[in-house]
């Protein structure tokens, strides 16, 4: 039985921050996503399912990894912040580019690659996680 509810903890635990980290997110756009998302801005949700692959990627890998939730959560935080670094890096390398205003306008190339960055960037932070 405590097994059972280790496990339901934990996933209820993946979810919360799963959510939150998308939230998040949201908030560092200076559009609203889920707005995009409605109209079928294809840029926006391939940016934005690369976000939530990334950040599955290390709530996953810092799961896995940690036999503690709270062990778990810090290596998550730990690994979201530099998915958001990696954000801010790519923002300021294309200064020709303001990737916001790229996406809002549906610039599929641009969502493609923000959710290469992202999820490339997942995963070169879990290997440091392990």
């Amino acid at each position: 039985m405590t097994v059972v509810v280790n496990i339901v903890i934990s996933v209820l635990c993946i979810i919360v921050l799963q959510l939150l980290g998308m939230l998040i997110f949201s908030w560092m756009t200076r559009f609203n996503d889920m707005e995009e998302l409605k109209k079928g801005n294809t840029a926006v949700g391939l940016a934005f399912g690369g976000k939530f692959m990334a950040t599955a990627i290390i709530l996953g890998i810092s799961a896995y990894t940690n036999s503690s939730i709270w062990h778990m959560i810090l290596w998550f935080a730990v690994g979201y912040v530099c998915l958001i670094v990696a954000y801010w890096v790519f923002e300021l390398v294309t200064p020709g580019l303001r990737i916001s205003e790229q996406l809002q306008k549906g610039n599929v190339a641009i969502g493609i690659l923000l959710a290469m960055v992202f999820i490339g960037t997942a995963f070169a932070i879990s290997s440091l996680i392990i």
